[in-house]
């Protein structure tokens, strides 16, 4: 269970700051709360992961890491536009 937990610290960090490098133009967000929505996006994405039945597989879980780095898109793009319209 901890270990699930920090791995999901570590992969929310690596696919939070992707998803800034994959999305075009200037994400007016801080780094902070790009590695939370990496975070979240991470968690949420190995429940999904485990529900289709995709994850658990011996190495790399490749559709796995997938999943969870579209959601920090989303995530990512969301913050950005909800932090740009509130200003």
């Amino acid at each position: 269970m901890i270990g699930a937990i920090v791995g999901a610290i570590i992969i929310g960090i690596i696919i939070g700051a992707l998803a800034r490098l994959i999305l075009p133009g200037r994400q007016n967000i801080s780094i902070g709360l790009t590695i939370i929505v990496g975070i979240v996006a991470a968690l949420i994405g190995s429940l999904i992961a485990s529900v289709l039945g995709v994850a658990n597989t011996r190495g790399i879980d490749w559709t796995e890491h997938l999943i969870q780095l579209l959601l920090a898109i989303v995530g990512v793009y969301a913050v950005t536009r909800a932090k740009s319209r509130s200003q």
